[in-house]
């Protein structure tokens, strides 16, 4: 397993990621509603979780969390903030940081898969999402403002989706419905590796 090379340019880029996140300002850099500061959580210390972040962002081996890597394998960790990829072969694998759910009632475990991968993704709000924010749009389509970036891998799980994200500032933080966020680029990257069947675990 190619754990060194195939690794360096996502921790570079998390690493990076988390600087930006340092300097950023405190409120979103968007016009739209569904995009807000209100849907990321405000961390007490961001200097804090940014080194806690950086510390458990470590590479893992699949064989604790699957059988095989039959049509590859996607781990969640919900605690570190991270994706983890394992082709089928073995000959890659991939750490990504990411978002995730803002709050435990939201967070759902377990053993899942890809059901389908979504090219140009278009976004609608669930039914709850449309309860808690009754003034949300019923549609986007793809585009800058769409939440759901510029690729989404649909779980089995109903409404459940790794995808993309324009918001960059929510990326190692708790700031989704559900879903698992990805920058675009590492969204496209496990899209064009990942297949209808890949085993996905959140843990």
């Amino acid at each position: 397993m190619a754990h060194k090379s195939s690794n360096t340019p996502s921790r570079r880029a998390f690493l990076a990621g988390s600087a930006a996140l340092l300097a950023a300002p405190a409120l979103a850099q968007s016009t739209s509603a569904v995009n807000s500061a209100a849907t990321t959580q405000t961390e007490r210390d961001l200097n804090e979780v940014v080194r806690r972040n950086i510390s458990s962002f470590r590479t893992l081996d699949w064989q604790p969390y699957f059988d095989n890597t039959r049509n590859g394998a996607i781990l969640v960790d919900i605690d570190s903030r991270a994706v983890h990829y394992w082709s089928e072969d073995q000959s890659i694998y991939k750490l990504y940081p990411s978002s995730v759910p803002l709050t435990d009632d939201l967070t759902r475990r377990g053993r899942t898969r890809v059901i389908l991968k979504d090219p140009e993704p278009s976004w609608r709000p669930t039914p709850s999402m449309l309860k808690r924010n009754p003034d949300w749009p019923p549609f986007i389509g793809p585009g800058p403002e769409n939440p759901l970036g510029t690729r989404s891998l649909h779980l089995s799980w109903t409404y459940y989706r790794i995808h993309g994200t324009h918001d960059t500032r929510k990326i190692g933080r708790k700031s989704s419905n559900g879903c698992i966020g990805l920058y675009n680029e590492h969204i496209e990257e496990l899209y064009a590796m990942a297949k209808v069947g890949t085993q996905v675990l959140l843990i």
